[in-house]
């Protein structure tokens, strides 16, 4: 069973952060539907409405995660938080990278929440996992092609190294569409409010098994997991 936790070092210089955790058993993935592009794309184009010729800034979750990566020592415009990725390409009207119906709910998901959320692959994680400052030696091709240097950066590792971050995954523990197994992970900044961690991984998993089938399963012997 692996466990997950976070160092004592994130709890102390970021007070309230926490890990939102579910667990997927038998999901089958494929090509996202037509149906379920476009209410994506409605989604999208209400984002763009409601935040036509405001600041970015005025996005929940922006500012939080900004200043989370700043009191980390993590520069914020180079290593943008995935979550402000996605919006700076919605606002944009940069088209939406469809991969599969995974890690499409997945991307819909951290942009309705404001949050970064990483999709893994649990038969490739390798023992307990950890949220922890990278070391200086340590590295992991990104989902992005490039080789993402570790060192000080806020990173999910496993008995192996790390293998997830709030700005990029690696492609070690990548989602494919033959993957049945997952870790669905919601990175929390500590004055969300918005939903209830309760409310907000309840929805999510309840939207991640009605379109890929499936069950969420216990983490650590509870329905969802979170890691404070």
């Amino acid at each position: 069973m692996q466990t997950y936790t976070m160092d004592s070092s994130i709890r102390d210089k970021v007070p309230g952060l926490r890990l939102g955790i579910l667990h997927y058993d038998n999901v089958s993935l494929s090509a996202t539907p037509k149906m379920l592009k476009g209410r994506i794309n409605l989604f999208l184009e209400n984002i763009r409405h409601d935040y036509l010729d405001k600041p970015i800034t005025e996005v929940p979750g922006i500012t939080e995660w900004r200043r989370i990566f700043k009191v980390l020592g993590i520069d914020p415009s180079r290593y943008r938080p995935s979550s402000e990725a996605l919006v700076r390409r919605v606002l944009q009207n940069k088209p939406f990278h469809w991969i599969h119906t995974g890690v499409d709910i997945n991307n819909f998901l951290s942009l309705q929440f404001g949050l970064p959320a990483g999709l893994y692959d649990r038969d490739k994680i390798e023992g307990n996992v950890c949220l922890r400052l990278g070391k200086k030696s340590e590295t992991y091709k990104g989902l992005n092609g490039r080789e993402i240097s570790c060192a000080g950066k806020l990173v999910l590792a496993d008995e192996q190294g790390p293998f997830g971050s709030p700005f990029v995954d690696s492609i070690r523990t990548s989602v494919t569409e033959e993957a049945k197994r997952l870790a669905h992970v919601f990175y929390i900044y500590p004055e969300f409010n918005r939903w209830t961690d309760e409310q907000l991984l309840k929805s999510a998993g309840e939207m991640f098994t009605h379109v890929n089938g499936g069950a969420c399963t216990k983490v650590d012997g509870k329905p969802y997991l979170v890691i404070t």
